[in-house]
Parts: structure tokens; C-alpha cells; sequence
């Protein structure tokens, strides 16, 4: 039963997550456009701070680790609420990859392509665990202790950021990766009953 609750509280998030995104991407589809018909090509030229480009590369990052490991998830996860967590991550962390790389070519910022050396690690040891222990590893660390790093660099970031681009992202970012985390906390606390 409480599975059934916490699987349909995540899909309810998924709904609001993927309406927020669609208005998002409209929102920043037609600003974009507005933002070039009015300043030409000025917005490729526009120089970020280093700061302001270090929160762009971090926020690719930390969407490139999150679908490196709910793909494996997809593949060897045991219970069906894991692997649904896994799906929706690779579907909002795509689609904020997807804005992200977006701000990031229109700023002239190169970002990364593959997971952090730390993340590979973990992706090697989460390809050697099976059923449960599988589970809880990806859950553990991908699902919780991923979560709560990126909303805390998140937070600290959009305090710093000063393009308007960038913060925009960090904002819309933020309450997305909370919901990740309040789900995977819930799922936590449902199996270790």
C-alpha cells in the first residue's frame, strides 16, 4: 500500500515536473527569440563570469551523473519503484541537460560530456550489486546523497549567479531536484520498514 502511494505521489510530481518543463521551454523559447531579434547576436558574445559559468558546468554535471545511473538502475534494478524513479530521472535530468546545453552554447561555454570521476566509481560499483543490494546502493547514493549535494550547490550558486540566463536555470533547477530527493527519501524510509 504505501509503495502504491509513494509510486503515485512520484508520478503526480512527474506530472507537475513535466508541465513546469513545457512552460519553461516555451518561456524560454520565445525570451530566447525576443533576446535575439532585440540584441542581434550580442547574447553569444555575452562573457560570463567565471563563477556564472562554473554553476553552468556544474548543473551539466550533475545531469550527466544523475542518467548515467538511473540507466543502469533501468537495466538491473529489482523492484518496480526503483526502476520508475530511475525512468524520471532520465526524463527530468534530460530535459534539464537539454536547457542547460541550450544556455551553454548561447553563452560560448564548453561543458562536460560524461560523468565525474567520483560518478564513475560509483557507476562501476552499483554494476557489481544485484537485487536488493542493488536497489539500495542506487537509491542511497544516486537517489538521496546525489540529490542532496546538488540542491545544496544549487541553493549556494543561485545566491552567487549574476546572469540572468544562468540564475533562471539554477531557479528552475532547484525545485525539481527537491521532489527528487523528497521521493527518494520516501522510498528510503519504505524499505527499511
Amino acid at each position: 500500500m504505501q509503495k502504491s502511494k509513494t509510486l503515485k505521489g512520484l508520478l503526480a510530481v512527474s506530472a507537475v515536473v513535466a508541465m513546469f518543463t513545457t512552460v519553461g521551454v516555451q518561456a524560454q523559447t520565445q525570451s530566447t527569440a525576443a533576446q535575439n531579434d532585440a540584441a542581434g547576436q550580442t547574447t553569444s558574445n555575452t562573457k560570463l563570469s567565471s563563477g556564472d559559468e562554473q554553476a553552468l558546468k556544474d548543473m551539466a554535471q550533475a545531469n550527466i551523473n544523475e542518467i548515467a545511473a538511473a540507466r543502469i538502475a533501468l537495466n538491473k534494478a529489482q523492484s518496480s519503484e526503483v526502476k520508475a524513479f530511475a525512468q524520471q530521472m532520465v526524463k527530468d535530468h534530460g530535459d534539464a541537460l537539454a536547457k542547460v546545453q541550450a544556455v551553454a552554447q548561447q553563452k560560448g561555454v564548453t561543458l562536460p560530456t560524461e560523468p565525474d570521476p567520483m560518478h564513475k566509481d560509483m557507476a562501476a560499483r552499483l554494476e557489481q550489486q544485484s537485487g536488493e543490494a542493488f536497489d539500495k546502493m542506487y537509491m542511497e547514493n544516486a537517489g538521496t546523497k546525489d540529490h542532496e549535494m546538488v540542491l545544496s550547490k544549487l541553493k549556494s550558486d543561485a545566491q552567487k549567479i549574476k546572469d540572468p540566463d544562468v540564475k533562471a536555470l539554477a531557479d528552475a533547477h532547484t525545485p525539481v531536484v527537491e521532489q527528487h530527493l523528497k521521493a527518494a527519501q520516501q522510498m528510503s524510509m519504505q524499505s527499511g520498514k
